[in-house]
């Protein structure tokens, strides 16, 4: 319901509410006058013989019912727009909160088609760390030197972007199986290790404040 639906159904309940309040002053001063009649007029209608006055001065039975029912139709219709009122109130408070939740989720979330992509330039960057030859790492070969400790601090610098937006790497080597977390693509007998635990990591995964854009791929010990 718009703003301007409810702004009219509060002046609405307004406009009947007092209408409630004057029908219900009149009827009080009616009956104020059917009560306390003064004293003079007592003594007057005791000497005329207890003369009645016009019926033309007398409430009526039929209006002050009449006036009763008004004011339970429009008491009932009242507590309908007050009704109405409340539930609109609730659905704007409720909209409000959905659309405040999805800005959240879209500011931490916006970045996760982005991060995926992303992730297929760490796994290069770490395959390409893994095959080059340690034992050839020394000075005497100073160009492979250069390029390893490239290929570390541009490694090094990519996962620091990751951790600064969000993104962490899941690597679960030696722990029990998430399936939350991990793909399992294999099972097989380790001795030493317990069943359900992560024995073999194909390839990391990864996760976005604790969403899983990647699940890590695993064997499993059985």
């Amino acid at each position: 319901m718009s703003l301007m639906g409810i702004r009219g159904l509060l002046k609405y309940g307004k406009i009947i509410n007092e209408s409630v309040i004057l029908n219900t002053r009149s009827i009080t001063l009616m009956n104020m006058r059917m009560n306390n009649a003064p004293e003079g007029q007592a003594k007057q209608e005791q000497v005329s013989q207890n003369s009645t006055p016009p019926p033309s001065e007398q409430p009526k039975v039929e209006d002050i019912e009449q006036l009763n029912k008004n004011i339970a139709e429009l008491t009932e219709k009242n507590n309908e727009l007050l009704d109405k009122y409340k539930r609109a109130l609730a659905d704007g408070e409720n909209l409000r909160n959905r659309l405040t939740k999805q800005i959240s989720e879209a500011k931490l979330f916006g970045i996760q088609g982005f991060c995926k992509d992303l992730l297929d330039v760490a796994d290069v960057l770490g395959k390409a760390t893994e095959t080059v030859p340690k034992e050839e790492i020394s000075d005497k070969n100073p160009h492979l030197k250069s390029l390893y400790e490239g290929l570390v601090m541009t490694e090094a610098q990519l996962q620091s972007v990751f951790k600064r937006h969000g993104l962490e790497c899941v690597n679960p080597l030696n722990e029990k199986f998430n399936p939350n977390y991990h793909e399992a693509l294999f099972q097989q007998e380790v001795e030493g290790k317990e069943s359900g635990t992560v024995v073999v990591v194909s390839k990391i995964g990864y996760k976005l404040h604790d969403r899983v854009i990647r699940p890590a791929l695993v064997g499993v010990a059985k």
